[in-house]
């Protein structure tokens, strides 16, 4: 059985060696350490490891957040945020990149394995059913039926979470009867959202329906997504990690 690759990227030389030793004695294949996002970015693309531990502040910065990006669009690797409890101001950030999991520093060896078991065997999971979602290509014609059949007056408004309704003529989202103003992709996406209410959207599926294929990245979806969320009074768009988003019924 082979061994599952870990790619550690770790500027602290201290910390990365614990973390190689102990995930050694665990059964896993160490790959070269990494101390910064150059040398980051040319193991994984060497090696190409099975799950990733990337510090989240890497030379006292964020570049753990910019390379966890780099990641989630260039990639399909999960992986796993090393932060330590003086950088929760940055935990919000970091939350966008939808990592798989966080470690603790000073970590205590015996979280590791599970912590990496966990992060393996939800990506797994998400694959396949990302895979079986995505087949699921963007009928527009149907989508536009379901809107209808959404109504619960003769009026073209469908009521979606608490207090919002969509305006389906104009492609207007409201909330409490007043118009959030929104750009027209963020109303074309809470559109989609609305059609398949209660379903996962995909990421190809939102750049499929709002983008029309044009350029579009699934980092492009998740910007889309952080800028709405700024704008809409209550947090009601749900992430389904590494697959999509949804609205709960």
């Amino acid at each position: 059985m082979n061994k599952e690759k870990i790619l550690i990227v770790e500027d602290d030389e201290v910390t990365a060696m614990h973390l190689k030793m102990s995930l050694q004695k665990l059964g896993y294949e160490v790959l070269p350490i990494a101390e910064n996002t150059m040398q980051a970015r040319n193991k994984i693309k060497i090696y190409e490891p099975d799950a990733i531990l990337l510090d989240i502040s890497l030379q006292e910065s964020t570049d753990g957040i910019d390379l966890a990006a780099h990641i989630r669009s260039k990639y399909a690797i999960p992986f796993i945020y090393l932060t330590s409890h003086a950088e929760n101001e940055i935990l919000d950030e970091a939350k966008v990149t939808e990592p798989y999991g966080y470690i603790v520093k000073p970590f205590d060896p015996k979280s590791l394995h599970p912590t990496i078991q966990m992060a393996l065997y939800k990506f797994k999971e998400e694959r396949k059913l990302k895979e079986d979602i995505d087949a699921l290509k963007v009928d527009k014609e149907h989508l536009e039926k379901l809107l209808y059949t959404k109504k619960v007056t003769d009026q073209p408004i469908v009521p979606f979470a608490h207090d919002y309704h969509l305006d389906i003529s104009s492609c207007e989202t409201f909330y409490k009867n007043e118009k959030i103003k929104l750009t027209k992709k963020e109303n074309a996406f809470i559109r989609l959202l609305v059609a398949q209410l209660g379903l996962v959207v995909s990421f190809s599926q939102a750049m499929e329906y709002v983008w029309e294929n044009e350029g579009a990245t699934e980092n492009s979806v998740r910007t889309l997504v952080w800028r709405l969320r700024s704008k809409l009074p209550t947090d009601i768009i749900k992430n389904a990690s590494g697959m999509g988003y949804y609205l709960e019924e």
